[in-house]
């Protein structure tokens, strides 16, 4: 069989260095979708600049809940936010998580979606969250598919379908995502393991699989500026991604694999409705 992966680059717009070293991904090296956090300064330009330099990268929207400034008014959405109108940090948000109102998460959520949706004039292909955070509790993960169904999407499954909130649960939840998700996560290319030769391991093991027909590697490549190193504490690790994914041996090692590059949309498992 067949392998599928979607290389999903995170956090665009977390500064322009970040999107411009994601296109660089796209453009120059695997790549083949990102997702964008729509709270911080620059995406919206970011945003429209990759829409006519990337017209076929695949983009999503990065639901945040745990980095920057809700973009809602501080006033609706109190419960998600410190003293200081900021988003909780993610220790922060885990110790207040059974004080947070969904409602307030749908709405934050919901106008996050609306931003990109103006920025881009369509609609985001896929849902993921920034730390994982649409799978800190069950009710955020059903909030987060509600989200996808009504837009058609697929979403991340960062957890090979055994994660914290999902075992033992009989994979009942799997109905609830109507459009798909890829069925194997890779999030270690990552840190210490941000290198060529990890790639290349990763690509290896991918195409041995036995079992599973469809990956997303998770990576989070940049050209590191001061507005990403003063915003996030994963920032120079983020140059060595790039060089990896650009890397003339690594594509071609994905071709001589086998390996098909894919967006999001390509791993719906039903037909949206007519």
């Amino acid at each position: 069989m067949g392998k599928k992966l979607v290389v999903n680059a995170d956090d665009f717009g977390h500064s322009k260095g970040t999107s411009q070293g994601i296109c660089l991904g796209y453009l120059n090296g695997i790549v083949t979708s990102t997702t964008a956090m729509m709270n911080y300064p620059t995406v919206v330009d970011d945003l429209k600049k990759a829409v006519k330099d990337c017209p076929r990268m695949g983009l999503g929207v990065h639901l945040v809940l745990t980095s920057g400034k809700p973009l809602s008014p501080s006033e609706e959405v109190p419960s998600l936010i410190d003293k200081n109108g900021n988003f909780f940090s993610l220790p922060e948000f885990q110790k207040n998580i059974n004080r947070i109102k969904l409602a307030e998460v749908e709405s934050e959520w919901r106008t996050q979606i609306r931003a990109f949706r103006a920025a881009t004039n369509r609609k985001p292909d896929h849902l993921d969250s920034h730390h994982h955070i649409s799978y800190a509790s069950p009710a955020l993960f059903e909030l987060m598919a509600k989200l996808a169904n009504e837009l058609g999407c697929p979403v991340r499954v960062p957890f090979n379908t055994t994660g914290t909130i999902f075992r033992n649960a009989n994979k009942a939840w799997e109905n609830t995502l109507q459009y798909g998700y890829a069925k194997q996560f890779i999030g270690d290319f990552y840190d210490h393991d941000a290198s060529q030769n990890h790639l290349k391991k990763i690509m290896h093991q991918l195409a041995d699989d036995a079992f599973h027909g469809t990956f997303e590697l998770m990576c989070h490549p940049a050209i590191v500026d001061d507005a990403l190193r003063h915003t996030s504490a994963y920032n120079d690790r983020r140059a060595d991604e790039l060089a990896a994914l650009c890397s003339q041996e690594i594509k071609s090692l994905v071709k001589d694999l086998g390996i098909e590059l894919i967006k999001f949309p390509e791993l719906r498992i039903k037909e949206q409705p007519v």
